[in-house]
This record gives C-alpha cells, structure tokens and sequence, in this order.
C-alpha cells in the first residue's frame, strides 16, 4: 500500500467520479483507475460500487476513507511540525471566515502587523467549513453558531446585539426599544432559509411566541437594507453593521435578549505552527479590545 494510492483514493473517493478525478490530479484516467484498483486488491475487498461508469462508495469505502483521511492529515501535521522547527515553515494560515466587517478589518490591521504571514482566506457555508476543519483542509474558521463537536476546540471572540431595523416614517421610527412579540403582525424582509443568521432569528420569533411574515427573502444584508428603504417590512439586524442600514431606524429588542456569537474553531490534534497560534493570539487579543471600547 503507497501513499500515492491513498491520496488518490480520497480524491475519487470525494468526487465519486474517476473521469473529474483524474482531472483534478493531472494524471490519464486509465491510470487512476488501475491505481484504485490495485488499492482495492491490497485490501481484498471492493471500496465502489461500479454501475457502467458510475461510481460510488460503499460500506468498505467510507470505513476506509475516515481513516485514510486521519492517517493523510496527521502526516502533513508532522510535515508541518518538522518544516516549523526546521525554520522552513514560511508562516502559512488558512482560514474559512464570514464577510463580516469586523473580521475583515481585523485581518487588514494583522496583516499589517505580520507582513511576512501568508494568510490564505476562503469563504464557505456553515456545513462545509466544519468539514474543511474536520479534514484537515483549514487551520480556522470564523463561525456562528459556536461549533460543539469532539475534537474541536474554540474561542468566543465577538458577540453582537441582533436590532429590529425599521423603514424610514415608520411607526416605531421613534422608538428605542421593543418588545419582539410587538412585531407579531409586521411583514418581515429576511436572510434566505439556509442561512444560519435566518435560523437563529426565526428561534428569536418562536421565543417571542410568533412565526414570523416573511414577504422578502435575499442573501445578503445588503440587498436586506436596499428593501428596507422600500418600506415594504422590518427586518433583523446585526449591531457591528448599523452604519450599513442607511436610514432606517434601529430599534433595541428588549425581550427576548437578541445576541449572536461568533466563534473561532480549530481542530484540536491538529498541529499549529507558530505562524497560526500567532495569528489565534492576535485575533483573541483584537475582539477583547474591541469589545471593551464598546
């Protein structure tokens, strides 16, 4: 059993498709395909279920492939290790975070600070940076909500207000504080369903006894602020954002107590250089002094 043949295991194994497979590693298909199945005669048991050209993991497969998984990644943890102490490591992160503004502000003033890092920034939904982390593909993620799972660790670093935004000339346009149940009956502009940001205001709706109205569904907080000028309905809004709301009015929910909190991740038994505990230190130390200023 080689290296080689493991690597390209988990390749096809991901894509579930030797022809995109191949593809993507840059070698003849006939090739993958007789690496795959020399892996396979090794083992004594078929990984695929082959249908004409279709392919797809089986039972022995996604056994072998969480351990191949763990086994490739604790090699370029030891890889990485080495390089570090070697002084070869080159002060390389990578990191899958959100476009909040806070993060992308603080990733500006670190930069500046560490010029010499190579900070490599993705964006990924909620789902897939998990399994980015689980897998060894990113040293951290920003993410909300806080991921609770086994073998990952993290850090709290910025909690936020969640607003109740209201049009220009609207009813409430005076008012400073709301009880959420008061906007029983409002027509809502909202983030999309598959948006963590929409499952956590609905869960402030069902504590305030409602579902809420949605008649406008976007993205992103951008095109939340374009319809709210419309006049069409209210919407939920994040606190580090309101100079993004334009002119509507910003409302504090009293009850229930609105917050979010963003967390960073990493995996625990993954090896760090000093170049990513370095930049973990920094983002700690940033969200405690922002927080105090506010």
């Amino acid at each position: 059993m080689e290296l080689l043949q493991l690597q390209y295991f988990c390749k096809v194994a991901r894509l579930e498709h030797m022809t995109k497979a191949a593809q993507e590693l840059r070698i003849a298909q006939p090739a993958l395909s007789k690496t795959i199945s020399r892996l396979e005669e090794d083992l004594g048991v078929p990984l695929f279920d082959r249908r004409g050209r279709q392919i797809q993991l089986n039972a022995f497969g996604k056994a072998f492939l969480g351990k191949v998984e763990a086994a490739l990644a604790l090699l370029d943890d030891g890889q990485r290790e080495i390089a570090d102490l070697a002084g070869r490591e080159q002060g390389k992160v990578l990191v899958s975070t959100t476009t909040h503004k806070c993060f992308s502000e603080m990733i500006g003033s670190f930069l500046a600070l560490h010029p010499d890092v190579q900070l490599r920034i993705t964006q990924a939904p909620a789902a897939e940076k998990e399994q980015q982390l689980i897998k060894g593909e990113i040293d951290f993620c920003f993410t909300f909500p806080p991921l609770v799972r086994e073998g990952i660790d993290g850090v709290s670093i910025l909690t936020e207000e969640i607003l109740l935004a209201v049009p220009p000339g609207h009813r409430w346009a005076n008012r400073t504080t709301i009880d959420l149940a008061e906007a029983a009956h409002e027509p809502f502009i909202s983030i999309k369903e598959d948006n963590p940001f929409r499952w956590m205001t609905d869960g402030f709706c069902q504590q305030a006894g409602f579902a809420p109205h949605i008649i406008c569904e976007v993205d992103e907080h951008s095109a939340v602020a374009h319809f709210l000028q419309t006049g069409i309905g209210v919407a939920f809004w994040p606190q580090t954002l309101g100079e993004k709301a334009g002119s509507a009015h910003l409302i504090r929910i009293q009850k229930p107590y609105c917050l979010r909190t963003y967390q960073l991740a990493w995996r625990k038994d993954r090896y760090l250089s000093q170049s990513a505990r370095t930049f973990r230190d920094y983002v700690v130390r940033y969200f405690v002094d922002l927080q105090s200023r506010t």
